[in-house]
This record gives C-alpha cells, sequence and structure tokens, in this order.
C-alpha cells in the first residue's frame, strides 16, 4: 500500500564525541521516508530552498521515494539545524536553528498523495497535521509525532490532533509531558483515552514499547558497540514501523508488534553512522538478518508452571523452626 509522509526537509550538522558533520542531509521526512522506502512506496511532502541540490533529490529517487510534492522554493534556504551530543547521546543539543523556508511551510498534497492508504504526520505544526489529515479522509492508518514545542505552545490543537488518527509515535519524555504523568504506563493509558488506537513509546538506547487499549509489548533496543550519531533515529524507527504497516494486508496487533521489530532494526542502522550515511546504502539482506538476529537474542524456552514452583519451593528440611533464643541482659 501506498504510504505519505509530510515533515521537515533539510540539512544538518551534527558533532559527536566521535567525529563531526558540517553539512548532511537530515529532517524528519528524509530519514522516514529512507527507512521507509525498503517496505513500501512513499510519497514525501515537504519545501526545500534552491540550496537542496539535483543530487539530494536524485539520491531519494535512487530509494523509490516520490519527490512530485516536495515543493523547491526558488532563491529560498533549506532548513538547517546544528546541534551536538555529549557521551551522552540521549540528549541533543541544539545549537542552531535556521527555520529558512520550512518557517512558511503550508503541506500541498496531490491528488495521488491524498489517495494514500498510510499516512505519517511529522512533527510539524498540530494545525497542519490537522489540516493533512482532513485531505486524506480514506486512509487506513495515520500516526503522528509531535515534539516539547507543541505540547508546551499548541497543547488544545495538539490534543485534537491526536484525537483524528490512529496512532501517536513520541519519545517517552514527550509522552509524560504531554500526558501530565510522571508514570509512562498511565501516561500512555491515557493519551489512548483520546481516541488512538495505539501509542508508540521510543525509549531510545532502552528500547521501545507499544500500547493498545487491551494490550503492552516491549523490546530492546537492537545491542551495538559503537553508536556514532543518534540525529533521525526516532523517524527513521517510526519509518520502518509504517513502513512495514505499508506491506501488510491486515493492520492487527500481531503486525503492530512485527513493525516495531523493524523499526528498532531500522533504527539500529541509522546510528551507526552520520546523518542518513548508513541507510543510504543498506540492503535487504541487512535488514532480514537483523531481524533474524533480534528474534535470536529475545527468544526463551517457556518451562511449565509447575516446574517453576517446584524449583521455588524450599526443601521441607528448611522449614524447622529455628529455636527461639533467650534475651541476653546487658550489663
Amino acid at each position: 500500500m501506498s504510504l505519505l509522509v509530510v515533515g521537515s526537509v533539510a540539512f544538518d550538522a551534527v558533532e559527536t564525541p566521535f567525529g563531526k558533520r558540517d553539512r548532511m542531509l537530515g529532517g524528519s521526512a528524509t530519514h522516514f521516508s529512507l527507512s521507509a522506502s525498503f517496505f513500501a512506496e512513499v510519497r514525501i511532502v515537504g519545501v526545500v530552498g534552491s540550496d537542496f541540490g539535483a543530487e539530494n533529490i536524485a539520491l531519494l529517487q535512487r530509494h523509490g521515494v516520490d519527490t512530485t510534492d516536495l515543493e523547491c522554493i526558488a532563491d529560498g534556504k533549506t532548513f538547517f539545524w546544528r546541534g551536538r551530543y555529549d557521551y551522552d547521546l540521549n540528549t541533543a543539543h541544539t545549537l542552531e536553528t535556521q527555520l529558512n523556508v520550512f518557517a512558511d511551510f503550508k503541506p500541498k498534497l496531490s491528488a495521488e498523495s491524498r489517495r494514500a492508504r498510510l499516512v505519517f504526520l511529522g512533527n510539524i505544526q498540530p494545525e497542519l497535521q490537522r489540516e493533512v489529515r482532513a485531505q486524506v479522509s480514506d486512509a487506513r492508518f495515520v500516526a503522528l509525532d509531535t515534539m516539547n514545542l507543541w505540547i508546551e505552545t499548541a497543547r488544545p490543537a495538539l490534543r485534537r490532533a491526536i484525537e483524528e488518527v490512529d496512532a501517536v509515535i513520541i519519545n517517552d519524555a514527550e509522552a509524560r509531558q504531554l500526558a501530565e504523568e510522571p508514570n509512562l504506563i498511565r501516561a500512555a493509558r491515557r493519551i489512548l483515552s483520546w481516541g488512538p488506537r495505539a501509542a508508540v513509546i521510543k525509549r531510545g538506547e532502552y528500547g521501545a514499547a507499544l500500547f493498545t487499549r487491551e494490550s503492552y509489548f516491549a523490546i530492546p533496543a537492537y545491542p551495538l558497540e559503537s553508536v556514532f550519531d543518534p540525529t533521525g533515529a526516532g523517524d527513521t524507527f517510526a519509518g520502518g514501523f509504517m513502513g512495514y504497516l505499508a506491506s501488510c494486508e491486515k493492520i492487527d496487533e500481531a503486525a503492530m508488534r512485527r513493525a516495531m521489530i523493524f523499526g528498532s532494526v531500522m533504527a539500529s542502522f541509522n546510528v551507526e553512522e552520520f546523518g542518513t550515511e548508513r541507510v543510504q546504502r543498506l540492503t535487504h539482506a541487512e535488514i532480514n538478518e537483523r531481524f533474524r538476529e533480534f528474534k535470536r537474542f529475545t527468544h526463551f524456552e517457556e518451562i511449565p508452571f509447575e516446574r517453576i514452583a517446584r524449583l521455588a519451593m524450599p526443601d521441607e528440611s528448611d522449614r524447622s523452626p529455628v529455636a527461639a533464643k533467650e534475651p541476653t541482659a546487658l550489663n
């Protein structure tokens, strides 16, 4: 099924303890679309400036991403973000943000994009998310992402946007802030009470969790010895998650659980190098192998409960009472 993503296309400058890049391809829609393209046909809706060269368009197209609705503003400059990570790679320190053409972004959907069956609304303004959602009324599954800025400044609009989608995909800090609940489980339950079928909570190096009204499913992050740059990992996860669902005939909980694994697999490749460098040269064989590895290291053998009970039961000889001792008088 066709998959549509609406979000930012950008250039990033990143420095980590393991190196730096002064200008590399980034943005939520970029990371998402490259990841999802391994599973489904992807259409990208975004805006760039005239500095977004033909080689960048060609890169997306080589991965099968339809760029028809990627608007280019003549004489404009593409959204730019500069950040730094210390050894705690879970925290990005923003050094510079230039919205440029993204400041006036108004998503323009072609007739083909409006027929998309699955839609991912990147962390743009909630009112823009709602406008896009209204244009894809026949979509089977719509998910959105958000960020602390919109939680702080546009909560009512964000709440309305959440009421109109099937899934929310956000990180754990955003989930707590959005629900105003310090406990992650209660936070997810509150978000679900607003209408979505699922809440996907990304937990960085600790994995991710899927909440529905009936169940809970959690996975670890894929174990890596080398992590160079976490920029875009969350959007890459969302791309793997939504991309896999777009390949399914039926979107049920079993499909969403498998999609969680593919999301984690794709994110694990993303962080191995800077920006989109690793995902750009990824192969289906590598994805399948890492999926199988993920299954192996999370598998465990069931043991009948009766056997567990016997193992846990103390030996009868250990049940003899210990003779009480007379208290010793203190001199």
